[in-house]
């Protein structure tokens, strides 16, 4: 499976992006899908995920601004962003998981200007 992020850009604080991320194969075989994040001199961390297919979860930063979503017919990943501040600047990356193998989709940069 092979994982292609894009929507990534330059928005002023308070503004909205949405990541998009394709799926090569079938999404519908990847029972865990995320977005993670990491910004300059920090740890990469888990933006959003659904587990199982169903059980929704989101980093406590993110809480009330993201909303992530899966189209398992149109093989899709996003990451809706709202209210973002400079704090979301990050290199944000898709990801899914079945069983234990993961796969990780190529960078796609946010960069929030206040």
């Amino acid at each position: 499976v092979q994982l292609q992020a894009s929507g990534g850009g330059m928005v002023q604080a308070g503004g909205s992006l949405t990541l998009s991320c394709a799926a090569s194969g079938s999404m519908h075989s990847l029972p865990t899908v995320a977005w993670y994040r990491q910004a300059p001199g920090k740890q990469r961390e888990l933006v959003a995920s659904i587990i199982s297919g169903k059980i929704i979860n989101y980093g406590d930063s993110v809480k009330g601004r993201f909303i992530i979503v899966r189209d398992d017919a149109k093989n899709t990943l996003e990451l809706q962003m709202n209210s973002l501040t400079p704090e979301d600047t990050a290199i944000y990356y898709c990801n899914a998981q079945r069983g234990s193998l993961m796969y990780w989709g190529q960078e796609t940069q946010v960069t929030v200007s206040s």
